[in-house]
């Protein structure tokens, strides 16, 4: 295709352009849901959630395997010129995302009062109702990012992310204020605030539908012969299935994890369905931190399996083990630090970004769930890793041990008063900290013994252990130092400012003591940024070798 042939796209040239997007759609999505906790009680944000459960689920099963199969049947046909190909592929595609679409949406749009009884939150019907829209224009919208990621022009994604952000943090945010501020059921506001996800999802679609028009006017002419439908049907389906059925894996023990604890916390502890769903919205709010190292892993994973399969489709294991031993480094070099900071500073970090919840309980949640967001990284990093490599079936066998472990820790832990949703993060440590281990000890035996987990591995963990401990010790200095000190505290403790003041020091020191230890030990080489763009010109800035 036209885009394709002028210029070679670096792995993390792709990767580079898409974390410019995320880093934007994280920024816009802060100022969405943390001021949208501050609006909704902790009830009504645990009705927010549930209904994202289930759209995750009907997502999973409607777009899961799809845009990844198609990237990989793109990136494939871009490689060996078959521009004809690709369009077909892309056609084929396209009528399978938008059937699935108009399936899922009805599903929502249906039965949403079914739905909210198996979550066992009533409260979550409209919540349910208002996403049912946005399934039938992720479909169309998914079929697209996937046939600009084969190609790997990140750039249109990463635009279209961004409008959903927006339309999300202006419509959904607007929307629930206004219904709060007129004393409308908090469940109905909960409702209101998704509303922007279904407006931002229809938007983006339309964007990305004139991109592709404006693409596909530029594109030359191809004369290879395409492969017949009902081939390129197979083939998709067969790579689809097994990456959707693990996905779904995932998406179905999320689903059912989120009933259970609702359940169990009525059942086994006693409580009121309004007081299982404060906890549950505690737990949540915890759940929205917990998520943002993770959604950073975006850029490597939608970059990792066409710059892999690329490679693989001309015979360069070398290269193909070079990108995911990268791809790994690259994720232990930011998710460590990430998951050791949400640890380290649980409390506090609730206590700056939801003051209104149970501080105490909720840092108590991150801290646990700190470390299991180191895990869902590598997990993601590797599962695309193994796809590429036509390994998803055993992605699903990980995920599906995984969740198994998840589900049985919940039920027994959450029933006991004592520990109740605090079960929830352990189950959650637990579960992801498996499929991790299993995927890299899968792709050691199976990729060339280039690969090193001694090289992706030792020095970040030890660069964070330190950074962990210097933010621990500056916090506690602080917080002594500006409990007595004016509008910090009251000579006893520290204030919400004061808390933020030393959350935001402790922070910065700990950014700069990693940055700098990263340098020393050169826990980046120069290997890694020769894939990037303009690679070679920062590490010679850096001096490395």
């Amino acid at each position: 295709m036209a885009g394709s042939q002028p210029k070679k796209n670096t792995f993390f040239g792709g990767a580079a352009i898409l974390a410019g997007g995320i880093i934007i759609v994280k920024i816009i999505g802060a100022l969405y849901k943390i001021p949208l906790g501050w609006i909704l009680t902790d009830a009504a944000f645990a009705d927010f959630n549930i209904a994202y459960y289930i759209y995750s689920l009907l997502i999973v099963i409607s777009t899961g395997g799809l845009p990844v199969a198609l990237s990989k049947m793109v990136s494939e046909a871009c490689t060996t010129g078959r521009g004809n190909q690709v369009q077909k592929v892309f056609r084929i595609s396209l009528a399978a995302f938008c059937t699935l679409g108009t399936i899922t949406c009805a599903v929502m749009f249906l039965f949403p009062h079914q739905l909210a009884d198996l979550m066992n939150n009533s409260r979550s019907y409209w919540s349910i109702l208002a996403l049912a829209p946005a399934l039938f224009f992720i479909c169309p919208l998914s079929a697209m990012r996937g046939y600009f990621q084969g190609h790997s022009l990140m750039g249109p994604t990463a635009v279209s992310q961004i409008i959903e952000a927006m339309c999300k943090l202006v419509f959904g945010l607007s929307l629930a204020w206004l219904l709060v501020s007129r004393g409308v059921d908090e469940s109905i506001a909960a409702g209101g605030a998704i509303v922007g996800v279904s407006i931002g999802c229809a938007l983006a679609a339309a964007y990305m539908f004139f991109v592709y028009r404006r693409y596909r006017a530029k594109a030359p002419a191809y004369d290879d012969t395409p492969d017949g439908s009902g081939e390129i049907f197979r083939t998709l389906v067969a790579l689809a299935v097994p990456i959707t059925l693990g996905s779904s894996v995932m998406a179905v023990a999320n689903l059912i994890d989120a009933s259970l604890v609702m359940g169990r916390l009525q059942d086994a502890v006693g409580l009121l369905e309004d007081d299982a769903a404060t906890l549950k919205g505690v737990y949540d709010k915890a759940i929205t931190l917990y998520n943002l190292p993770t959604q950073f892993m975006v850029p490597l994973t939608a970059s990792v399996i066409p710059a892999v399969s690329a490679a693989i489709a001309v015979r360069n294991h070398k290269q193909a083990a070079l990108v995911s031993e990268t791809a790994l480094r690259t994720t232990a070099l930011l998710a460590i630090p990430a998951g050791v900071g949400l640890s380290v500073l649980g409390q506090p970090i609730i206590r700056l970004l939801f003051p209104s919840t149970d501080v105490v309980l909720g840092g108590q949640i991150l801290s646990v769930l700190g470390f299991a967001a180191i895990a869902v990284c590598l997990m993601l990093v590797c599962n695309s890793i193994m796809q590429a490599y036509k390994m998803a079936t055993l992605t699903m066998v990980t995920t599906i041990i995984g969740c198994v472990l998840k589900v049985l820790m919940n039920y027994f832990l959450v029933a006991v008063p004592e520990i109740n949703i605090r079960g929830a993060g352990f189950s959650t440590l637990a579960c992801f900290g498996t499929v991790a281990l299993l995927d890299l000890i899968i792709i050691r035996l199976v990729l060339p013994k280039s690969l090193s987990y001694l090289r992706v591995f030792v020095k970040p963990v030890l660069n964070s252990a330190v950074m962990g401990l210097a933010v621990w010790a500056v916090y506690g200095l602080t917080s002594r130092v500006l409990a007595g000190v004016g509008p910090f505290g009251d000579g006893n403790a520290l204030s919400n400012l004061g808390n933020a003041a030393c959350v935001v020091i402790a922070m910065g020191v700990g950014v700069v003591v990693y940055f700098a230890l990263v340098l020393l030990t050169r826990a980046i080489s120069k290997d890694d940024l020769s894939l990037m763009p303009k690679g070679d010109k920062i590490a010679r800035l850096l001096r490395l070798r």
